[in-house]
């Protein structure tokens, strides 16, 4: 397929602008089941006419169903997909592995993507789900021009990237801090924009003065016009906007300029910058598109709109402002003044050129401003109402070309044949016959001008052949009914799509009981020695002591630790990183000489990678984001003895899960701090060196112990893994300790503890309280209390104790 320009809508307004300013295909959310939580649901019938609009403009539809999915959620997934396949979607957006399978099943033809939230980086990930025959996969926000020319080198499927809007600074589907935070699972769509809030850094428990930078993880928004022309070379196939809660204006600008650069335009930066700036901006970056960049990726002073930076005021005059600029500033438009403390902003009633600056009067009169404040223009009522004629004034919307082709013989119908450009036809004739004139004759300019008559439609003409024969007459109103006619059939051919939908029922499944054990995962070679130092404590419990899987900062700590815990009669296991970049597989190798029992693999890449190249029983983290039996299902087929389920599971949804799966082949854990952001930006380097990357950042997450406190009070711990990611871990532990007795009489196989900055022993009373707990020797209230003494932070019984996280914060919520 050509390139293709992929818009974001939320609504008709940002649809008419995505389609009459060049968008190729647009995507919307499935009502009640996408990753927008904060925007208004289509009804079924409003979500039919866009379809059906979009067709017939010639625009795909894609639907974004990239949310994960509950057990208990299933019978009204199908009879949603019942709704509407019929419809005729070009294609669902998906980050379930578990959906995706009952979409295949359902309708074998539908069109799959995988959403970005399936954290897709790597060409393994694609290879690793073949047999559900996903047509695209939509790329991590996070991968560089050279690692997507390394994944369209290994891969003939689709391949969509992300080239404009904000960007999440945490990878989709590995961000648990709304979760953390507020109960509210970006996997749902419920993201509370926590990596928008202020954070103050913490160096060895010493808070670090950072001046006027307070936004840490908020990143610059993602301008990649100027990479378009190098990745439609390299056989990108759909270049994606983000925006789905944003404004017509902002769809319309964002597609006229990338469409106009996708078909060769010059990039003009300066010009297309302030046009989208306006629209809006937190700043624009190219992202990861060119590899990182700790010291321009996030600017760390402002997390909101606040457009193209123009200028500073020069002077305050009793009822006027004096701002130095280079722009020509006119009433109307909206500035904002960006000051230390915070963002103010007023329209301009007047402005006057003096030279090199203006003399603005604004229509905000109490606004506190100083000399010297930078001056930004975020808004533009005249760009936005000559944006807005795209897709409200009719000689601006988008027609679609037709081919005519005319016959009238003496005697006979006048026939004429419509073809659209994608080849559709239709056809229609007169009732009447056609007879001698006896004055005016018909000609051939008169039947062009009265069919290319069509000021009301989405047509226009195209061409125009016709073959007729002299002095013949036809009544005219016939004419105005056979061009009507022609018009409602090509709308019919241009809109209806066949929908093959078979049936799909999931049963309880048959359990098999098994013997609960505990994995207990350990992050520094100093926890493990205390471990095996104090392994007597243990000695009574080896018999549920499953495993001691490591997950390491620094890999050269992996092959004596193996020793260590093979040495006690315990398996060992080692952790994957989160992400698998192309080319990164230093890492799985490492792990793989190490030769520990099992592998705990935390990417798709990496279980397409070690099921091939090593020979090791691995098992899948919570990262996988498996929360119901058709994705369990399906990984385990993969070769994988169990899955961590997810974090966005509370009680209620947990036992709804088994149910219909295979209890033993599913892991629950206990105990953790939870990991809330995994993020290709590094903190360490962008706040506590001058350096770029990892090769000139001088390796501070080596020398100091880093937290992030939130406004809420909350302290988070920030780690780098081998790749030098960071991953937020929130002080505060949680344990699903008082489920142990419930889980086990369902027959799961798997508990799992997690270890953090513990000292070895900390870590151990937390090991013993466990095993002692999941053997029946205490309660849970027993072990929770004796847990309470040993965290700084206090415990908390965690996302697990909620009965229900997924609250509707929609916008004019419909049902």
């Amino acid at each position: 397929m050509n390139s293709e320009l992929l818009l974001p809508v939320g609504n008709m307004a940002m649809c008419l602008a995505a389609v009459h300013h060049g968008a190729d295909a647009i995507y919307v959310g499935v009502p009640f089941f996408n990753a927008r939580g904060r925007s208004a649901d289509l009804t079924m019938d409003e979500l039919k006419e866009m379809i059906d609009l979009c067709h017939l403009y010639g625009v795909r539809v894609n639907l974004a169903f990239n949310v994960v999915i509950f057990q208990d959620e299933y019978p009204k997934v199908i009879e949603i997909l019942k709704q509407i396949l019929p419809m005729g979607p070009d294609a669902f957006i998906v980050q379930d592995l578990g959906l995706a399978k009952l979409i295949r099943a359902m309708a074998p033809n539908q069109r799959i993507h995988a959403s970005t939230q399936m954290t897709v980086t790597n060409p393994d990930a694609i290879k690793l789900v073949d047999d559900l025959k996903i047509d695209r996969f939509v790329l991590g926000r996070e991968n560089s021009i050279n690692e997507i020319k390394l994944i369209r080198e290994k891969t003939d499927k689709e391949l969509e990237v992300f080239v404009h809007g904000a960007l999440c600074v945490a990878y989709s589907g590995q961000c648990f801090t709304s979760e953390s935070l507020g109960g509210r699972s970006a996997n749902r769509g419920q993201c509370a924009q926590s990596c928008r809030l202020e954070y103050e850094l913490f160096v060895d428990e010493v808070k670090k003065d950072l001046g006027p930078k307070k936004y840490l993880v908020s990143p610059k928004d993602l301008m990649g016009i100027e990479e378009v022309p190098t990745l439609k070379e390299l056989g990108v196939n759909s270049f994606k906007v983000e925006g789905r809660l944003k404004t017509p204006e902002y769809v319309a600008a964002a597609a006229k300029n990338y469409r106009e650069v996708l078909d060769g335009a010059p990039v003009n930066l300066e010009k297309r910058t302030e046009e989208l700036s306006t629209t809006y901006s937190r700043g624009f970056f190219s992202g990861w598109l060119h590899g990182v960049n700790h010291q321009k990726l996030v600017d760390g002073t402002y997390s909101a709109h606040r457009g193209l930076e123009i200028g500073t005021i020069k002077e305050i005059k009793k009822k006027a402002v004096m701002i130095e600029s280079t722009r020509d500033l006119k009433a109307g438009m909206g500035l904002l003044f960006a000051g230390h403390k915070e963002d103010q902003g007023s329209k301009i009633f007047t402005a006057l050129r003096i030279g090199k600056s203006f003399e603005v009067e604004l229509l905000q009169k109490d606004l506190k401003l100083e000399k010297g404040m930078k001056v930004y223009l975020n808004s533009n009522e005249a760009q936005a109402k000559d944006l807005q004629r795209g897709w409200s004034s009719r000689e601006h919307m988008k027609k679609i070309p037709l081919k005519f082709l005319v016959q009238g013989l003496y005697n006979e119908p006048l026939l004429v044949k419509v073809t659209d450009p994608e080849g559709r036809e239709a056809y229609a004739q007169t009732i009447s016959h056609l007879a001698p004139a006896s004055a005016r004759p018909m000609t051939e300019q008169f039947l062009k001008d009265e069919l290319s008559a069509l000021g009301t439609t989405v047509y226009e003409m195209g061409s125009f052949e016709c073959f007729i024969q002299e002095g013949l007459f036809l009544n005219h109103r016939e004419l105005k009914d056979l061009r009507r006619e022609l018009v409602e059939k090509m709308n019919q051919a241009r809109t209806t799509r066949k929908a093959q939908v078979e049936s799909f029922e999931l049963r309880p499944m048959v359990k098999n009981q098994s013997l609960a054990g505990l994995n207990i995962l350990l992050r520094s070679k100093k926890q493990v020695e205390g471990f095996a130092e104090n392994f007597a404590l243990f000695q009574g419990y080896k018999d549920i002591i499953k495993s001691v899987i490591l997950d390491f900062e620094f890999g050269k700590d992996y092959a004596p630790s193996v020793e260590i815990i093979k040495s006690l009669g315990v398996k060992a296991g080692i952790a994957t990183t989160r992400i698998l970049k192309p080319a990164e597989y230093y890492n799985l190798n490492t792990i793989i000489r190490c030769n520990p029992d099992l592998i705990l693999v935390r990417n798709l890449g990496a279980i397409e990678y070690l099921r091939e190249k090593a020979q090791i029983p691995l098992i899948g983290d919570f990262s996988l984001n498996v929360t119901n039996s058709l994705s369990l299902d399906y990984l385990t087929s993969k070769g994988l003895e169990s899955v961590n389920v997810s974090y966005d599971l509370n009680q209620d949804q947990l036992l709804d899960m088994l149910e219909f799966s295979d209890p033993s082949k599913m892991e629950v854990t206990l105990h953790q701090y939870m990991p809330e952001f995994h993020m290709e930006h590094c903190v360490f380097a962008a706040f506590m060196s001058n350096g770029s990357s990892f090769r000139d950042c001088g390796k501070p997450c080596e020398k100091h112990e880093v937290k992030l406190k939130d406004p809420y009070g909350n302290m988070h711990f920030l780690k780098a893994d081998q790749e030098c990611r960071n991953t937020f871990f929130k002080a505060t532990p949680q344990s699903a300790g008082f489920l142990v007795k419930e889980l086990k009489e369902r027959g799961v196989g798997s508990f799992r503890l997690e270890a953090l900055n513990e000292t070895p022993e900390e870590i151990n009373l937390k090991i013993v309280t466990y095993l002692k707990l999941i053997k029946g020797e205490i309660t849970a209230d027993y072990a929770l209390n004796s847990l309470k003494v040993v965290e700084s932070y206090g415990l908390g019984l965690g996302q697990m104790n909620k009965s229900d996280t997924y609250k509707d914060r929609k916008k004019g919520a419909t049902t």
